[in-house]
């Protein structure tokens, strides 16, 4: 990417901690119009916790986050599955709205335009008979589907990530993969967090590789090697044993991060 270009997003010397314990240590990241950066990395590395300091979800310890747009609504966020409760009653239609909600206010009644953009984002996903349906009828792939098309609908130009392929099959992955594509074509910023480093070499053509700080950044065939993977564990060893004698501490963090 051009460094003739303004970033999107800047990370400088971003520091987070939790209870006094670091999460990221000195981040500094550039992030540009139509780029796609995937974020790898050991668990409880902060990958999902850079994405949170994105959306201002958790505090800095010292540094900045510069964000190059006036309008909150320009960052759209898909959070792990795990951290949705499918059990609520809402429909496939239901969902899918959420993702104008930013736009047009969140007690405003669903109108003609939304509807049809709705029934275009469905057909787009490959559900366009579901709008009805219950989240819990849906299978895995089903419903990283529909969390695609909410997102379409919040039209917005930052989209984050956080592991969209997990437990998805593999026709849907390749579904889903050409709307992110689409999306970078489109001059929309794209980061997503994954752990699959196949996946990351077909088809992500920048990476960052994080163990709470930046270990490699740039094209992902630089970044994706034997010696950086070996760095990036080695330095997460080190931090756990040094700063995680609590057991208890470390499986909080773990979860959250």
């Amino acid at each position: 990417m051009s460094q003739d270009l303004k970033p999107t997003l800047s990370f400088k010397n971003v520091t987070i901690a939790y209870k006094n314990s670091l999460a990221l240590e000195n981040i500094s990241l550039d992030f540009f119009k139509g780029s796609l950066t995937a974020i790898l990395g050991p668990n409880g590395g902060g990958k999902s916790t850079l994405l949170k300091s994105i959306l201002g979800l958790v505090p800095l310890e010292s540094g900045e986050i510069k964000k190059f747009s006036s309008k909150y609504k320009d960052i759209a966020y898909l959070p792990q599955q795990t951290e949705i409760d499918r059990t609520f009653p809402l429909t496939v239609n239901d969902v899918i709205a959420f993702g104008a909600c930013q736009a047009k206010g969140f007690f405003k009644e669903i109108n003609q335009e939304t509807n049809v953009s709705i029934q275009k984002a469905l057909e787009k996903v490959g559900l366009k008979e579901a709008g009805s349906r219950s989240l819990h009828t849906l299978s895995g792939g089903q419903f990283q589907r529909v969390l695609f098309a909410r997102t379409m609908l919040q039209d917005a130009q930052i989209i984050l990530l956080d592991e969209p392929f997990a437990a998805v099959d593999r026709f849907t992955i390749e579904d889903l993969i050409k709307i992110i594509k689409e999306w970078a074509t489109e001059g929309r910023t794209i980061i997503v967090v994954s752990h699959d480093l196949e996946f990351v070499q077909t088809y992500f053509p920048q990476s960052i590789l994080l163990a709470r700080r930046v270990i490699a950044y740039g094209p992902t065939e630089k970044v994706i090697t034997l010696k950086n993977l070996r760095q990036a564990r080695q330095v997460s060893y080190e931090w756990e044993e040094s700063n995680f004698q609590d057991d208890k501490t470390m499986q909080f963090l773990k979860n959250d991060v």
